[in-house]
C-alpha cells in the first residue's frame, strides 16, 4: 500500500500485498483501520498477511480492499506515465546496460529489539541484487543493481512499535532520516502494524511528496528473520518493484487491461502460500503465482517477466532519472 506517499504492502500473520489509496492523514497503531478521507490521496502499495496459511487485504469502506488500486486510479497513474515518456525518447526496455541505485536502510529499533545486524542488510541487498538481476527459475535481468550507500540505527520505541502507512510516525521518521534524491531506494524496517509486511511509494508520488517517497519493510522479513515463510527478502524485492512503478499481478482481476504488462497472465486474486496449477481467469495461461509482484510465499516468488522489465525501465526514465 501505500499513500499520499503512495505505498504498496504485503500483510503480515502473514498476508501478501496489495497497492492502496491511503490517507495522509495519520494513521493509528498498527492492527487498527486506517482512516479514510473524503478524497484518497495518492495510491501507495501495500501487502498484509495473517498467518503461514495466507496473506489477505484488509477489508476497507463499502467491503473494497483500501490496499488496492482502483482500476480508475491504475488508469490515470499510466496515462500519467505515458504522458511523462513523451519527452523521454530513450525511454526502452532494459538493454544490457546496468543502472546502479544507491540504497540507504535506516533501522528503526526499540533497545535491541529490531537493531538488525550489518550481516542481515547485506543479505538483503544480496537478494535485491539476485532478484532483479535474473537469478530464479524463469527470471528476466531488469538492469537495475543496488549498492548500499549507508545505513543508520534510531532507538525510538514508538516508531518502531506504531509505523502505519500514512501514520505521524512514518512522516516524522521519513522527515528526519530521508536521504538522496528521487533516484535513490530508502529502506526502512521497524516493528509493523496491521500485520503489514512492507509498503512502498509509486514513483509518480514523488513529486508531490518527495519526502514520503521510499519503502517500509516489516524488519522480520528480511534474510533470516522471523517471519515465517516471508523471511528470505522477498518482500524488499516485492516493495521495491511498486517503488519502481509495478502494480500487483492481479490488479484488474481477469478484466484487460490488468496491471498494464502484456506478457504477466491476468489473475482474480492474489495467490496465497504457492498454489501451483492455479487458474483463475479464462485464458489458456496460469496464474502468475511465482511473480514477485504476486502474494505467494517467499520461497515460491521467482520471477519477474521482460513486459514488467520494461515497465521499470520506463517508469525510472519518466520519474526517477
Amino acid at each position: 500500500m501505500r499513500r499520499s506517499s503512495r505505498v504498496r504492502s504485503r500483510a503480515l500473520r502473514l498476508f501478501p500485498c496489495a497497492a492502496a489509496l491511503v490517507a495522509t492523514a495519520g494513521l493509528g497503531q498498527l492492527g487498527a483501520p486506517a482512516p479514510r478521507a473524503a478524497a484518497l490521496a495518492a495510491p501507495t502499495a501495500v501487502c498484509d498477511g495473517t498467518d503461514a496459511a495466507a496473506r489477505r487485504p484488509a477489508g476497507g469502506e463499502s467491503g473494497q480492499d483500501p490496499n488496492s488500486v482502483t482500476p480508475a486510479r491504475a488508469r490515470a497513474m499510466d496515462e500519467d506515465l505515458r504522458a511523462h515518456l513523451a519527452g523521454h525518447v530513450n525511454a526502452h526496455a532494459f538493454d544490457g546496460t546496468t543502472t546502479t541505485i544507491r540504497v540507504y536502510v535506516h533501522v528503526i529499533h526499540s533497545g535491541d529489539t529490531g537493531r538488525l545486524s550489518d550481516g542481515t542488510i547485506a543479505a538483503q541487498i544480496d537478494h535485491l541484487n539476485a532478484t532483479y538481476g535474473g537469478q530464479g527459475d524463469g527470471n528476466t535481468a531488469t538492469g537495475f543493481g543496488f549498492e548500499l550507500a549507508g545505513t543508520d540505527y534510531t532507538d525510538n520505541a514508538g516508531w518502531y512499535k506504531g509505523m502505519t502507512p500514512g501514520s505521524r510516525a512514518e512522516r516524522d521518521m521519513k522527515k528526519q532520516l530521508r536521504k538522496g534524491d528521487a533516484g535513490t531506494l530508502n529502506l526502512y524496517t521497524a516493528k509493523l502494524g496491521q500485520s503489514l509486511l512492507g509498503w512502498a511509494t509509486f514513483p509518480d508520488a514523488y513529486r508531490s511528496d518527495p519526502v514520503g517517497d521510499g519503502v517500509v519493510l516489516l524488519d522480520a522479513s528480511l534474510p533470516g528473520g522471523s517471519a515465517t515463510n516471508y523471511d528470505e527478502g522477498s518482500t524488499a524485492t516485492h516493495e521495491t518493484g511498486h517503488w519502481l512503478g509495478l502494480f500487483h499481478t492481479f490488479q484488474g482481476g481477469c478484466q484487460s487491461p490488468g496491471d498494464y504488462v502484456d506478457d504477466t497472465p491476468s489473475e482474480r486474486s492474489p495467490a496465497y502460500g504457492c498454489p501451483e496449477g492455479r487458474h483463475t481467469c479464462s485464458t489458456t495461461v496460469l496464474d502468475p503465482i511465482h511473480n514477485f509482484m504476486d502474494y505467494s510465499y517467499d520461497s515460491c516468488m521467482s520471477q519477474f517477466t521482460p513486459g514488467q522489465v520494461e515497465r521499470m525501465a520506463n517508469s525510472w526514465a519518466a520519474y526517477r532519472k
